[in-house]
């Protein structure tokens, strides 16, 4: 059967106060190309643009980059896409013309994104300062829900993708972890995740205290569970109920389909290729006859606490079962989180969303760290 992958990411970073950084990364089964555009923030004009080559189909690819410099100097306005097909796509590869395209439309909604955040800083400030002269005002009111949603498709649209760490554990909900839930969300938020999901050790958060969270800290945290079966852990989303010890996985399936929740089967190869199985030869052919995938809608394929080997197998045995791939950080401390995340293509903003969008499909798992750090590598960013 004929496969094709095409991966896209954009990362917007603020060099000063009218200045935006993008940095876009396309990769296929062909072409990998990356693109970097200096962009002025009050004019939206493209002040730079430089390209390179990661790999590419033949010698004469090389000439397409040249070609990059005829968009300097136009801004990001109505017709603006029409003339970049036209200058870029024709002239040197439609591949550029696309991942352009990606970075000056997120860096046009970063910047809608920042204005609406300018106006709210001005609107703060202007309060302190009625309240300290003995004007009375009222509370300012919580973003109204299309408000929060305008800022998620900013960061899908920032990113490529809504980015997620579906695999977090908190201290003391999880004894093995020695990250407070509170460290867990300001690391997050610092290096731009846009979300979490708190997947605790048999342990299910109180949907009140997730809410206050995600209230006082703006940023999208959701529920799900860390269960122990017999046939190894699985990440459970949706399901209410408190389970101590090991349950069967047969029964676990039979209560999170009732509860029309989710399974993902985490780090399902940790061990397996280290300790006696590997020696013996255990092919992603043989993994896959398993019994557990039977009941699991997802593989976990990108954990950190497992060896890049176990994590590769377990990619292998996804698309051996055609079952979709996620990626999640295992985070125990605050360092680890986000250092494998997963990139989904729509907008997620609850717990019901995350399902549906999981049931969905649509998205991938990305070793999101190491793409923010090449990002803020390419624009020499050290804080």
């Amino acid at each position: 059967m004929l496969k094709f992958s095409r991966n896209k990411l954009v990362s917007i970073y603020s060099k000063d106060e009218d200045t935006l950084l993008a940095h876009g990364v396309l990769e296929d089964d062909i072409y990998g190309l990356e693109v970097d555009v200096t962009i002025g923030l009050s004019t939206l004009e493209i002040l730079s643009v430089k390209g390179r080559w990661k790999r590419a189909e033949n010698s004469q690819c090389a000439r397409a980059l040249p070609f990059l410099q005829e968009v300097t100097g136009l801004r990001i306005d109505e017709g603006f896409s029409q003339k970049v097909r036209k200058i870029i796509g024709r002239k040197a590869c439609r591949h550029f013309a696309d991942i352009l395209l990606e970075c000056c439309d997120a860096a046009q909604m970063a910047a809608n994104v920042g204005r609406w955040e300018n106006e709210k800083g001005k609107k703060h400030a202007e309060d302190s300062a009625n309240a300290r002269d003995g004007v009375t005002i009222s509370a300012e009111p919580s973003p109204k829900p299309e408000e929060k949603d305008l800022r998620a498709q900013a960061q899908v649209k920032a990113t490529g993708g809504m980015i997620i760490d579906l695999h977090v554990h908190t201290s003391p909900a999880s004894p093995c972890s020695s990250a407070r839930v509170y460290d867990i969300i300001q690391e997050a938020k610092r290096i731009g995740l846009g979300g979490i999901c708190l997947t605790d050790h048999n342990h299910v958060w109180d949907p009140d205290e997730v809410e206050d969270l995600r209230q006082k800290h703006e940023l999208l945290i959701l529920r799900g569970n860390e269960i122990t079966t017999d046939q190894g852990d699985m990440l459970v989303f949706g399901l209410e109920k408190e389970i101590k010890g090991i349950v069967k996985l047969k029964e676990l399936r039979e209560e999170v389909s009732a509860a029309k929740g989710f399974i993902i089967v985490a780090h399902p190869f940790r061990g397996f290729l280290t300790f006696g199985i590997g020696k013996l030869g255990l092919t992603p052919e043989e993994a896959m006859e398993r019994p557990l995938f039977k009941y699991v809608d997802a593989v976990e394929v990108m954990n950190c606490k497992v060896t890049k080997k176990e994590n590769r197998f377990a990619a292998k045995v996804a698309e051996g079962l055609n079952l979709p791939a996620t990626g999640g950080s295992d985070a125990h401390e605050v360092s680890e989180v986000g250092i494998f995340a997963t990139r989904f293509s729509q907008v997620i903003t609850n717990e019901k969303a995350l399902i549906e969008a999981l049931r969905d499909g649509s998205y991938a798992p990305i070793a999101y760290r190491e793409e923010r750090e090449k990002g803020r590598h390419a624009y020499g960013i050290t804080t």
